[in-house]
C-alpha cells in the first residue's frame, strides 16, 4: 500500500481510516482504548507518521525555502532571493539569529518534530493491544513508529542538543513541562528505536520503491549508520565509528536489500549528458537502488515545492508556476568546490544550471536536480519523491568510519572510489582508486568530508558536517578544499561563527511556555 498521505489524517492526533471517518465516534468522544480496536486504527495512527514530524522538514513555502536548508544559510553557501522578507534566512546568514527573532519559525519546527513524536508515542503504546493484528503486523508498525521517534529525536538533538524526552503519550495534563535531557540520553533512546526497529520488526529488506513507499529495513540501518556517525563527533565525540562502519557495510554487502549508485548511459563509448546518472535520477520519481528513504510526494494530493526552487524569480514568466524563487542558490565560493573541467556534477545540467535552454537566457546559478520538466513546462504541479537518504550516503559513512576505526583499507578506498569515478567521468576509477590508497587516515577521511559536501549538497548535509567535524570547507581554487576551525572562521556573508552557533537558540515561544527549560539558551 503506498503511502498516499492520507490527508484526513494529517491534521489529527488520533483517527481512524480514511473509509470510515464518517461513521466514527466524533474525536473529542474517542479515547485511545476506543481507537485502537482494530487493525485500520493501528495503520492509520503508522500512516500519519510519514507526513509530520521529521518527514515535515522537506516541505516549505516558495518564500521560505524548507527547514532543512537552515544550516545551508548558516553556512554562508546558499541564500534565497527572498532572504530580505524571510527573516529565518536572513538571519541565520548574517548569524544575527536568537530565540526571538526567529523564536516562531523555530518553535514552529519545534512544534511539528514534538507531534511526530507525540504520534509515535501514541501508536508504541497502543498497537500491541490493538485486536485482530497479527503479530507480525504489530512488529512492522512498532519497528516504523521507533524509526520515525527516533528520526524526530536526531533532528532536535542535533539543532538544540540537550532537549525534553518524554516516550509516553499524554493523557493527562500532569508532567507538561519537562526539563531538558543530556544529550547523551537523546542519543540512548535513538539507537535504541533503531536497533529494536531493525532487530525486531521484520522489515522488509527491498527498497521503499519496491515496499509500497513504506520504511525498509534499509531505511532504519541507514538512518542508524549516520546516527553512530554523528554521535562520533562533536559535540559527543563517543567514538562509534566502528559500529557506524559495521551497520553501514552490512547495507553494501545486502543484507538490507540490494542498492547500488545509478550508472551513466553512454553513446559511442562516451557519457550521455542528457542521461547521465545525475539526470536518470532526476527525471525518475525515486530510484529503486540508489535511494533507501525517500519521502513521497503526489500531483493530486500532496505537490513538492522543489520544482519552483529551480529556477530565479526573474524565470517566473518563462514557466507555467505563477512564481519561481532562487531559494537554494549556491555561492560562488560553493561552486568552487567542484572541479569545473574534470567533475560531471559542475557540468551544465547535471547538479545545477544557469541557463534557461528555449532561449538561452542565463541567470544564477540554481538547482537543476529538482527541474521537473512536467512540472515546469506544462502542470505547474510536481509529484517527484524527495531522497533524503540515498546509497552514496551509505557509501560515505562507511568510507569515513572504517577509516576512523581500522585504518585505510581496501573497502574504504572502494566505496569512496565508488562515489568519486562516477562524477569524475573522465578517470579511471584505478587511478583514483591508487590516489586514495596511500592515504594517511586524516587525509583519507577530508578526502570524505569532500565528497559529502560535493555529493550530498541535495540532501541538506553541509551544516550537520561541520557540526559534527568542527571543521569549514573553504574553497582555494576551482575543486579544491582544505578545511579550517569552524568555530572562528568568517563565512562569505562576513560573519564569524562562534560556539554558540553550532546548535541553534531555543525558540523564545517554548521558553516563555515551559519553565522548566530553563534560561540558558544556548549560548544566544
Amino acid at each position: 500500500m503506498k503511502i498516499k498521505y492520507i490527508v484526513c489524517l494529517i491534521g489529527l492526533v488520533l483517527l481512524g481510516s480514511c473509509d470510515d471517518f464518517l461513521e466514527e465516534e466524533p474525536l473529542s468522544e474517542l479515547g485511545s482504548e476506543q481507537f485502537f480496536s482494530e487493525p485500520d486504527h493501528a495503520y492509520s495512527a503508522v500512516n500519519s507518521l510519514y507526513r509530520t514530524g521529521a518527514p515535515s522538514l522537506t516541505d516549505g513555502g516558495v518564500y521560505s525555502g524548507t527547514p532543512l536548508m537552515l544550516g545551508a544559510y548558516m553556512s554562508g553557501f546558499f541564500t534565497n532571493e527572498y532572504a530580505g522578507q524571510e527573516l529565518h534566512v536572513s538571519n541565520t546568514q548574517q548569524l544575527t539569529l536568537n530565540g526571538d527573532n526567529i523564536g516562531t519559525y523555530l518553535q514552529d519546527r519545534w512544534r511539528e518534530l514534538y507531534l511526530g513524536i507525540s504520534r509515535a508515542n501514541n501508536a508504541i503504546k497502543n498497537i500491541p493491544e490493538t485486536p485482530d493484528l497479527s503479530e507480525t503486523e504489530k512488529n512492522q508498525l512498532l519497528a516504523e513508529a521507533k524509526f520515525f521517534r527516533a528520526f524526530a529525536y536526531y533532528y532536535l538533538v542535533r539543532w538544540f542538543g540537550p532537549v525534553p524526552l518524554t516516550t509516553e503519550p499524554y493523557e493527562s495534563l500532569d508532567n507538561l513541562y519537562l526539563e531538558r535531557s543530556p544529550i547523551a540520553d537523546v542519543y540512548a533512546l535513538i539507537e535504541a528505536d533503531l536497533t529494536e526497529a531493525l532487530e525486531q520488526g521484520n522489515l522488509p529488506k527491498v527498497s521503499m520503491v519496491d515496499n509500497g513507499k513504506r520504511v525498509t529495513a534499509g531505511a532504519v540501518a541507514t538512518l542508524l549508520a549516520d546516527v553512530y556517525l554523528t554521535m562520533s563527533g562533536n559535540p559527543l565525540n563517543a567514538d562509534r565509528y566502528a559500529d557506524a562502519a559495521a551497520v553501514a557495510q552490512d547495507i553494501i554487502n545486502g543484507e538490507y536489500g540490494s542498492y547500488a549508485l545509478v550508472q551513466h548511459d553512454e553513446v559511442a563509448g562516451e557519457v550521455d549528458f542528457e542521461n547521465s546518472a545525475y539526470n536518470k535520477i532526476r527525471k525518475s520519481d525515486a530510484s529503486a537502488t540508489e535511494h533507501i528513504y525517500i519521502k513521497e510526494y503526489d500531483p493530486e494530493i500532496g505537490t513538492a515545492v522543489y520544482a519552483r526552487y529551480s529556477y530565479p524569480v526573474a524565470l517566473a514568466s518563462e514557466v507555467l508556476y505563477d512564481i519561481t524563487n532562487g531559494a537554494y542558490q549556491p555561492s560562488d565560493q560553493f561552486l568552487d568546490f567542484y572541479d569545473p573541467t574534470n567533475d560531471l556534477r559542475a557540468q551544465e545540467r547535471q547538479f545545477f544550471h544557469s541557463t534557461f535552454v528555449p532561449d538561452g537566457q542565463t541567470f544564477e546559478t540554481a538547482p537543476f536536480v529538482w527541474h521537473d520538466d512536467t512540472a515546469i513546462f506544462e502542470t505547474a504541479n510536481s509529484g517527484k519523491d524527495f531522497a533524503v537518504y540515498g546509497y552514496a550516503d551509505v557509501l560515505l559513512i562507511a568510507a569515513e568510519a572504517i577509516a576512523r576505526s581500522s585504518g585505510v583499507n581496501a573497502d574504504a578506498v572502494d566505496y569512496l572510489t565508488q562515489v568519486r569515478s562516477r562524477a569524475y567521468w573522465t578517470t579511471d576509477p584505478a587511478t583514483l582508486s591508487g590516489e586514495l590508497s596511500g592515504l594517511g587516515t586524516d587525509a583519507f577521511v577530508e578526502e570524505v568530508w569532500k565528497e559529502r559536501h560535493r555529493e550530498l549538497v541535495f540532501e541538506f548535509r553541509n551544516w550537520f558536517d561541520i557540526v559534527r567535524t568542527g571543521q569549514f570547507p573553504v574553497s582555494d581554487a576551482p575543486g579544491s578544499i582544505s578545511f579550517v576551525s569552524a568555530v572562528g572562521h568568517t563565512t562569505e556573508q562576513g560573519k564569524q561563527i562562534e560556539q554558540k552557533h553550532m546548535l541553534l537558540p531555543l525558540p523564545g515561544p517554548e521558553l516563555q511556555r515551559n519553565p522548566s527549560l530553563g534560561s540558558d539558551n544556548n549560548g544566544y
